[in-house]
């Protein structure tokens, strides 16, 4: 699913985990080292928090999914969820502009909820050329020129800004298809899609964790420059440090 697995990985654990020793503390408790964190204090212990759910839940929960279901299963069940979302990366296109991604979307969704069967084969890929496109109401707001706001690390959704978490509740009103299924089916909906995410990074999430000496600061800088390549910023737009550096060794 992700294009940029790295980056992904590290969004993904943000909602989920904390730094190398297990806990989200800097080296100097309280020191701000971002000048667009000033919440760092709170945010660490969001973070760690997030660490604890994922350590009693979340991660075995993924292990459990791979384990009973094989890669064929699970990619049906992720083309599915993929589908049931292309109205909302629709609608994105269209506010912000992008005329011609948002027809390329509508091609996608009929022709995967037709022949793909409901979504579960992505033929729209193969026949037409059309791969799956990230739009979020959070980029459209961006696109309209209103700034990111300061650093936040959000219980179970993870690194965010006040942009950007606005976007992400404003998503779930954007797709139609939401509003006529029952608040269970919907949050069913979320949560296997939220499991089948967590179960692509096992791996990935695993590694970046125990390879960053402060894991807050080093998921800070991943998620930057993750949503940076979503909104098409460059570094120097955006004064975020490179992908690969850990703050933590500093």
């Amino acid at each position: 699913m992700p294009r940029y697995p790295l980056a992904f990985a590290a969004l993904l654990l943000g909602l989920l985990a904390g730094c190398a020793d297990g806990t989200g503390q800097p080296a100097v408790a309280g020191t701000a080292t971002d000048p667009n964190d000033p919440y760092e204090r709170l945010n660490r212990q969001v973070l760690d928090v997030n660490l604890r759910i994922d350590d009693a839940v979340l991660r075995p929960a993924a292990v459990a999914y791979r384990d009973v279901l094989g890669p064929w299963p699970r990619t049906r069940i992720r083309n599915f969820l993929n589908n049931i979302e292309e109205p909302t990366v629709l609608a994105n296109n269209l506010l912000q502009g992008r005329l011609e991604d948002a027809g390329d979307i509508a091609v996608r969704f009929t022709l995967n909820s037709t022949l793909g069967g409901a979504g579960f084969w992505d033929v729209a890929t193969d026949l037409a050329g059309t791969p799956r496109q990230q739009r979020d109401f959070g980029q459209t707001l961006y696109s309209w020129g209103i700034p990111d706001g300061p650093y936040l690390m959000v219980p179970i959704l993870g690194p965010s800004n006040p942009r950007d978490f606005v976007g992400t509740v404003a998503n779930g009103f954007l797709n139609p298809i939401s509003w006529f299924l029952p608040i269970y089916a919907n949050i069913g909906r979320g949560a296997v899609s939220g499991l089948d995410e967590r179960e692509q990074n096992i791996e990935a999430l695993d590694e970046l964790r125990k390879g960053s000496l402060d894991f807050y600061a080093r998921l800070r800088s991943v998620y930057g420059q993750y949503r940076d390549g979503q909104l098409g910023r460059t570094r120097a737009e955006s004064n975020n440090p490179d992908v690969l550096d850990d703050p933590g060794a500093n």
